[in-house]
């Protein structure tokens, strides 16, 4: 099998005309696309035909997968009955009043309000401006300091990808922007001290975070935004009791938190919102991703009615809220949103997800023994395999050596698509996989694994 087989003419195509995001892209006219034509279920088929279970469930967001004939129906109808409409200047559609009624009976928090976006950069770019328009009203100007953690993961505006916590994110981007301070990363595989339990990692967690709060000065703070479990930043779950002691630290200051459930909302982590798994208790929340599983873009951002009010209260002095997006609360994706979360309730995804929980943990706990793998981490049906040069001592491999994204590829060259975040493997399957499914992709993952054990021991990748 060649390496890199001559392209075709659609790759040829696509190299010239698309910017690819996330990609080396200086790279693509040698190692070719990937171009999909079609899906069904848990599997996408590329244009060669090939197959492959989509084991990300394309960007975290596709919960029910590819070709479910209930959203498909849902579009159309929405399409012949408006197939477009804005929430500016007092209009409104029916999916959008319904959707937020919807959001509002499932919220893990009490919440009053829904403005609709349409991504997860725009709700979380959307949460800063909200907090800066609220202390506002509030009387509180100075207060406008966001705090984020290393390792998150926000989106790629420039406000969202200030708040992301990855190097990537801000190298040649001129990033991140004033007013945003970042925090400890929680993961105690990789940041804890020798000999220091989960338990004392969460004590200095919550020390750092108030450190930084005094050091800053909390009257000029008005947030942290935290994902309950971080995504992109390689599927980062907080020690037991992390959140609580956060929560603790910004109650004491006066300072929210803001849930970004953009990968973690609508049953990934066992319940409705990783908020509800992780015991946080955020102020208001981001969704996105999951909340049409991705049949067409939406993002959402909740809040409770105290901090409505504070929005009415500006918009009285000054006269509008001027603040909103051409597609947020569009038609066809807010009908989208009704339908899967009606699915979500009528088929019992979350009862599915749950009895799916065990074996996915059996089969990440099997993974873990590899002799590549030096952490593997989940939390209901999302996961990571952390792959480094040495177990014992946790030393990552050098990363101009490209480990993960060639055992990424080496997956799915046997059929399976996962992600690389540098040398971390994710899996994020769709929610609707059968136990049989799941245990196929875990095979595939493995597959690729020994392959890439075999690679690293041939190219001698492991010398320190």
């Amino acid at each position: 099998m060649l390496e890199n087989p001559p392209l075709t003419n659609l790759q040829t195509r696509d190299i010239e005309s698309l910017v690819h995001p996330y990609t080396p892209i200086h790279q693509l006219k040698s190692t070719g696309t990937v171009i999909m034509g079609r899906g069904k279920g848990v599997y996408v088929y590329d244009t060669q035909g090939r197959a492959y279970i989509e084991g990300m469930s394309g960007l975290w967001c596709a919960g029910l997968g590819f070709g479910d004939e209930e959203m498909i129906e849902a579009a159309i109808e929405q399409m012949r009955a408006l197939p477009y409409y804005h929430i500016f200047g007092a209009k409104s559609s029916e999916p959008a009043i319904e959707l937020a009624e919807k959001l509002k009976e499932i919220a893990p928090v009490p919440i009053s309000k829904v403005f609709f976006t349409s991504s997860g950069s725009e709700a979380n770019d959307t949460q800063v401006k909200l907090a800066w328009y609220m202390n506002n009203a509030m009387g509180r100007p100075n207060k406008k300091k966001i705090i984020s953690r290393i390792k998150a993961y926000h989106g790629v505006t420039v406000m969202a990808a200030s708040l992301t916590g990855l190097p990537s994110n801000h190298n040649g981007w001129d990033l991140p922007v004033d007013r945003v301070l970042h925090t400890d990363c929680p993961h105690h595989y990789r940041f804890g001290i020798e000999g220091e339990s989960e338990a004392e990692f969460t004590a200095r967690m919550a020390k750092s975070l108030r450190d930084l709060i005094e050091r800053e000065g909390p009257d000029t703070i008005a947030a942290m935004i935290a994902e309950p479990v971080m995504g992109a930043g390689g599927v980062v779950i907080p020690p037991k009791g992390y959140y609580e002691a956060i929560q603790a630290v910004l109650d004491e200051h006066d300072i929210m938190l803001i849930a970004d459930e953009v990968i973690t909302g609508f049953g990934r982590t066992g319940n409705w919102w990783g908020s509800q798994t992780l015991n946080m208790r955020p102020k208001t929340i981001s969704a996105a991703k999951q909340l049409t599983s991705a049949y067409a873009p939406l993002g959402a951002v909740m809040v409770p009615e105290d901090v409505y009010q504070a929005y009415v209260d500006h918009s009285a002095t000054l006269g509008t809220f001027a603040h909103g997006f051409t597609y947020g609360g569009h038609p066809l994706s807010c009908a989208l949103g009704v339908k899967a979360i009606e699915i979500y309730q009528e088929r019992d995804i979350i009862g599915h997800v749950r009895k799916l929980m065990p074996v996915f943990e059996q089969r990440m706990k099997k993974i873990s023994e590899h002799p590549l793998v030096g952490e593997a981490r989940y939390c209901g049906l999302v996961g990571a395999a952390e792959l480094v040069a040495d177990k014992s001592s946790k030393r990552s491999f050098d990363p101009r050596n490209g480990v993960g994204p060639k055992t990424s590829k080496l997956i799915e060259e046997n059929g399976a698509i996962l992600r690389a975040l540098g040398d971390i493997i994710a899996i994020c399957p769709p929610m609707i996989i059968s136990e049989a499914e799941l245990n196929e992709l875990f095979d595939r993952l493995e597959t690729g694994l020994d392959q890439a054990e075999a690679w690293v021991s041939t190219e001698a990748l492991r010398a320190a």
